[in-house]
């Protein structure tokens, strides 16, 4: 036998581990069996990525699909690909474009007159690191996608959210929220350097402050709300950062990239199970690293901070004049 032969049997029990250590150390399968039969979902930013595939797990799972992308060609694709794959013929894709609030009105009150039901609401578009760009209505692009265009869209589909209870909120979030700061005083970069990093950071930062903020609001309507960092996944959502296209990462951060960043299909294990678990009914307000529940960063636990970067965004998106009666009523009581 040539000794640098290696046995098939041996190989594949190494190569059994090592695809096991991958997924125990990026977090894993989502545990929850259960079905969301005939339940209506929409989900931000599907046409790719960690959206599609959350997409198609949940259309494996029963679920009346709204796949909800700026890029209608692409989202078409993506919603045939998903109907092909599952068989689940209740996929479907619609305009929305979170870098304008006229795009983001126009696709709630299509939503809310179309749509008899939402069950799900799952906030997963972003953008990460682009230059300096602004959005539509002037907003620093990515505080105005990660964060304030959710804000107006979940505001807008609250009373339909309320009205199909129990029904769920899932907010994608990430981990580099820890290094983010809320600066109430230059919110969209427009008197200090432009510095993408930061400005990713105070757009998750928001968004669990958001989170936390409305399951305040929600409390006693069977609507629940949750944040959730997914993990590093390989998908388009890193493309201005370079950090898959180095040289120097490929070659000398290779195998540790290759444990700790997911495939779209693994990291979109942690959304799916937000959506699903019947454990999970009535849980709200929290943060979730992947799986499993954990304490955001003290940054994201302020009441007072959540309070008023609540009412500055509703100023910004102009909620009080479209949608008064969810700002001034019941979730903004005095």
């Amino acid at each position: 036998m040539n000794r640098y032969l290696v046995p098939v049997s041996v190989l594949g029990t190494a190569v059994g581990g090592a695809v096991l250590l991958k997924d125990y150390v990026a977090g894993g399968a989502c545990p929850s069996k259960a079905t969301i039969q005939g339940k209506t979902v929409i989900v931000t930013g599907a046409n790719t990525g960690i959206g599609k595939q959350t997409a198609l797990e949940l259309a494996r799972r029963g679920g009346n699909i709204i796949l909800a992308c700026r890029d209608m060609e692409k989202c078409e694709a993506a919603a045939k690909d998903i109907r092909g794959v599952t068989l689940n013929h209740h996929v479907n894709a619609r305009h929305l474009d979170l870098a304008s609030l006229k795009s983001i009105r126009e696709f709630a009150a299509k939503i809310t007159e179309e749509e008899q039901q939402v069950h799900v609401l799952v906030n997963n578009a972003a953008v990460m690191r682009c230059p300096h760009w602004t959005t539509e209505d002037g907003f620093e692009m990515q505080l105005g996608v990660n964060y304030l265009g959710h804000f107006l869209l979940t505001n807008l589909l609250l009373d339909k959210l309320k009205a199909s209870a129990p029904s769920r909120i899932i907010n994608l979030s990430s981990l580099a929220h820890v290094a983010g700061r809320i600066d109430f005083d230059d919110l969209n970069w427009e008197k200090r350097k432009y510095d993408t990093k930061a400005a990713y950071c105070q757009s998750k930062l928001a968004v669990i402050l958001f989170t936390k903020e409305l399951s305040r609001r929600l409390q006693g309507t069977g609507v629940t709300v949750n944040a959730l960092h997914p993990g590093v996944a390989r998908t388009e959502l890193g493309r201005h950062t370079g950090m898959y296209n180095s040289a120097f990462s490929s070659f000398m951060l290779g195998p540790i990239f290759w444990l700790l960043v997911k495939s779209p299909q693994l990291a979109a294990q942690p959304s799916t199970y937000l959506v699903v678990a019947e454990e999970l009914e009535g849980v709200s307000g929290k943060y979730f690293d992947g799986l499993k529940e954990k304490a955001p960063a003290p940054e994201a636990e302020d009441e007072e901070v959540a309070r008023r970067l609540w009412a500055e965004s509703a100023r910004l998106v102009g909620l009080e004049m479209s949608h008064g009666s969810s700002v001034r009523g019941e979730l903004l009581p005095k």
